[in-house]
């Protein structure tokens, strides 16, 4: 049989968050929270003018990566994500599921709205087959900082889950783990799901 089981990475394989943290590790944590609040404060406009084109939280999440990471080398981030490996904290549920899906032979696919700039790094002792992410513009090894595939995180997550399973399947079975509200769009694609809290 071909099984695959998907999984979120925050919240679900670990504890809490890592784009605020790794921001604050990266650039300072008074330069990330300012900036946070300058970008809600930007986006509370945009919506007192004119309809936004996009969340809330992916407007933010834009204008944080090409305010405080654009023209950066992608090397330079090196110190601040080993400060986020040894800063996270491992959900404990989350990643037995993960480690028992991969013992049985099942395809892992960790599907999350962090960026690539870092979390190939955070996964570096874990087993997976295939990861879908917010990806960030990168020319030359220096940031953009565009989000060159949207924000991977809601109904965008799901899409690009939905290509890949089309892509890659079929599958006699399918498993998904993550949080409540923010992955039960991916979660409506899988058979068996799992609210990791």
């Amino acid at each position: 049989m071909r099984r695959v089981a998907v999984f979120d990475f925050d919240g679900t394989l670990i504890e809490g968050d890592s784009f605020m943290p790794f921001l604050s590790f990266a650039c300072g944590p008074l330069a990330a929270y300012a900036t946070a609040v300058e970008a809600l404060g930007r986006y509370a406009l945009q919506r007192l003018c004119n309809k936004p084109t996009e969340s809330m939280r992916t407007f933010v999440k834009g204008f944080l990566i090409k305010r405080l990471l654009a023209g950066r080398p992608v090397a330079s981030l090196a110190t601040a994500i080993e400060k986020v490996r040894c800063w996270m904290q491992p959900n404990e549920a989350g990643m037995r599921a993960l480690r028992d899906h991969k013992a049985r032979g099942d395809m892992i696919v960790i599907a999350s709205g962090s960026l690539d700039l870092y979390l190939p790094s955070l996964l570096r002792d874990v087993p997976y087959d295939a990861l879908l992410c917010t990806d960030v513009d990168v020319k030359d090894g220096v940031i953009v900082g565009d989000m060159i595939n949207g924000n991977c995180v809601r109904r965008c997550k799901a899409e690009r889950l939905k290509a890949w399973l089309e892509k890659e399947g079929p599958f006699d079975d399918s498993y998904g783990y993550g949080n409540y509200p923010h992955d039960l769009p991916m979660l409506d694609l899988v058979q068996h799901r799992v609210i990791v809290s």
